[in-house]
């Protein structure tokens, strides 16, 4: 967002349309902007992203301020239209703005048929990038500095499974972490239906990639699974869950979660809490049912009202702070190795392994005026939070 007491030639505004909220959010966005344009504060404006790849149509006649909106795929455009040259051997080629940690994709688009989802009619069909080229990307963010590489996607279980045959996932985690200097490797939203048993084994071979895993269940009723177009169930759900912790001792397991889907009854929302105590997940997220046009659930009753849907979030939520300050809470005392993200104030802030950046806890430490950001250190953890940790350098 521009400074609003100086004035800007051009604003190009990435927009997300997969939700509700995030659509209004990105529309206000734009109208704020749009504003600012016609006051003269501002030459040209430009969108882009998944709202305008949805709702491009409707977006123009609405908002004509805007001077273009793009798509998801108009990257070449983009660059043309705002004056230069596309290189597509430049395509690899990143500033980094998060410094020694980055996010690294590894296919667009997905394949999956789940009833609440946009994202296929955004993003399209699961494309896997080659996996040279992700190996070559990966190699010139080591060589430049990074520390911490995060592996995301629409969907990793996916990635190579478009050409027929099974994931192509562990071969390529394998090949990543073979890199030389790669410090960290974390996975990020591995769908678990036929999630690949070969990835937990290669996970716990190798030192550098982190015992941390994104698998998003969003259920675990077997009607909601089943409406939701899941293509696992209850039973097989809490066998993977054992499985991965089983092959990978340690591991801290994400997760996100949706209430209020439609016709969720409240035994279905008593089945998903007390599958949030026994799992005892170490890092959850919950989300309220968006119902969202031209989905497979947009044709049943979005009956379950907006307070209800709330209340049954907020209870989620409410275990899982217990949850996770009992987990931190036994951490205290253990000494862990932290990642430093930066300095605020007399504290530094980093991460373990057990921690994604923006989304996971942080540990809180004192005592360290000579340590700089991008660095690991070892912490002795000596209190704990719901979603921090606090500690001290020791080496």
């Amino acid at each position: 967002m521009h400074d609003q007491n100086e004035a800007a030639d051009i604003a190009i505004i990435n927009t997300c349309g997969f939700i509700f909220d995030a659509k209004q959010e990105s529309v206000d966005t734009i109208l704020q902007f749009a504003r600012e344009k016609k006051n003269g504060r501002l030459k040209k404006l430009f969108v882009m992203g998944c709202l305008s790849e949805r709702y491009k149509n409707d977006l123009v006649k609405e908002i004509p301020e805007v001077d273009a909106f793009y798509g998801v795929n108009d990257l070449e455009q983009i660059i043309l239209e705002l004056g230069n040259q596309y290189y597509p051997l430049l395509h690899a080629n990143r500033d980094l703005t998060t410094g020694h940690y980055a996010f690294l994709k590894i296919a667009e688009g997905c394949n999956r048929q789940c009833s609440f989802c946009a994202i296929p009619l955004i993003r399209g069909k699961h494309i896997s990038r080659p996996p040279e080229e992700i190996i070559r990307e990966a190699e010139k963010l080591v060589d430049e500095g990074t520390k911490e590489i995060i592996l995301i996607s629409q969907d990793l279980t996916y990635y190579g499974m478009e050409q027929g045959g099974s994931s192509r996932l562990p071969e390529l985690v394998e090949a990543l972490s073979g890199i030389p200097g790669l410090d960290w490797l974390r996975l990020h939203y591995a769908y678990p239906a036929k999630f690949p048993m070969a990835l937990p084994d290669i996970m716990n071979s190798r030192d550098n990639i982190c015992n941390y895993l994104d698998i998003p269940f969003q259920h675990i009723s077997d009607p909601v699974l089943k409406s939701m177009r899941r293509g696992i169930d209850q039973k097989q759900t809490y066998q993977l869950i054992d499985t991965i912790r089983q092959k990978v001792p340690g591991i801290a397991l994400r997760t996100s979660l949706m209430v209020g889907y439609p016709a969720e009854t409240n035994e279905d929302f008593e089945e998903l809490k007390a599958f949030v105590k026994s799992v005892k997940f170490e890092r959850l997220g919950v989300f309220t049912y968006s119902h969202e046009e031209d989905t497979h659930a947009y044709r049943l009753n979005d009956s379950i009202p907006e307070e209800i849907k709330q209340s049954r979030m907020q209870e989620i939520m409410d275990l899982q702070e217990s949850i996770s300050l009992s987990l931190n809470q036994s951490k205290i005392g253990q000494t862990i190795k932290v990642l430093i993200d930066r300095r605020e104030g007399d504290f530094l802030v980093g991460r373990s392994e057990f921690d994604s950046p923006e989304v996971d806890n942080e540990v809180l430490i004192t005592h360290a005026d000579d340590v700089m950001p991008g660095t690991f250190r070892q912490v002795k953890i000596s209190g704990a939070s719901a979603y921090d940790l606090s500690g001290i350098i020791v080496k």
